[in-house]
């Protein structure tokens, strides 16, 4: 992973979002860029019959955002020594904050493009936490993974790595993004859950795969305890997971948000940084 974009939002989670980027681009040797999300109204107000009008106080108060955020990038990337700035071809990691996206998450999905990698936070249902608009925009429209912050970033990821494996083309996609931290990893569990496939290869499968690469990991197919997505989050810890590897939305999303689904609690739930694709 030699490029990481992670968009800056306003959120409790912030902080979390960023040193979770500097660990990852400390473990890999990476490239990180911190993009500036504005908000799509800022700066003008419709008057005179929709007029857009600029309003010098919302102006003012964008850029103090930007100026919390800039400060906020500097100075996790400096706790981690990460130098900015350190131009094309130079030391990595290294980091650079820009500003002048244009608003909203529509740019961000486009330029994640861009990008090996995108880190966002989690998102929950609560006021000031990231954007599940955000996230869902990355992964229908960017074509890349993206890594899910906890709202406690570890030092180290990546060690212990348990791959969600149901079965799905979501998934086998999302494990192929994953083959750089997979030849990193310690260990490697291919874990399923009982009830929580779609008709594809099952987990021995992927683990006699996965060692023609080189790659040495175990199956485990466990029981469903209370839903696929609980289950999962409760293995990940009983395993000592430090990762979770997940292909994202195999049911619909609009299923998942009147039914619920394992995409959306791991979502919102996990408590280890979360490897996504769709």
């Amino acid at each position: 992973m030699q490029s990481i974009l992670v968009p800056l939002e306003e959120s409790d989670m912030l902080a979390s979002v960023l040193q979770m980027a500097a660990v990852a681009a400390q473990e890999w040797g990476s490239y990180l860029e911190g993009l500036y999300v504005r908000r799509e109204y800022i700066g003008t107000v419709p008057l005179n019959g929709g007029i857009p009008v600029v309003i010098e106080e919302l102006r003012r108060d964008e850029w103090e955002r930007v100026r919390q955020a800039h400060a906020l990038f500097d100075k996790v990337m400096g706790e981690r020594n990460i130098p900015l700035d350190a131009g094309p071809g130079g030391i990595r990691p290294t980091a650079h904050f820009r500003a002048d996206a244009p608003p909203g998450e529509a740019f961000v999905a486009r330029h994640a493009r861009l990008f090996d990698i995108t880190v966002l936070g989690q998102p929950a249902r609560r006021e000031s936490a990231p954007r599940m608009a955000t996230v869902e925009a990355v992964l229908f429209e960017s074509g890349r993974p993206l890594l899910l912050a906890p709202p406690m970033p570890p030092d180290r990821f990546g060690e212990t790595v348990v791959v969600a494996w149901n079965g799905s083309t979501e998934t086998a996609r999302t494990l192929a993004f994953a083959r750089p931290i997979l030849q990193r990893a310690r260990r490697v569990i291919v874990l399923s859950v009982e009830g929580g496939m779609v008709d594809g290869p099952n987990g021995e499968d992927v683990v006699r795969s996965l060692d023609r690469t080189g790659i040495v990991a175990q199956a485990r197919h466990v029981p469903q305890h209370h839903g696929t997505g609980e289950t999962i989050l409760e293995e990940t810890r009983a395993l000592g997971g430090d990762l979770l590897i997940k292909g994202a939305y195999t049911q619909s999303r609009l299923r998942q948000m009147i039914f619920g689904g394992a995409t959306r609690l791991i979502l919102e739930m996990a408590h280890v940084p979360v490897f996504m694709a769709h």
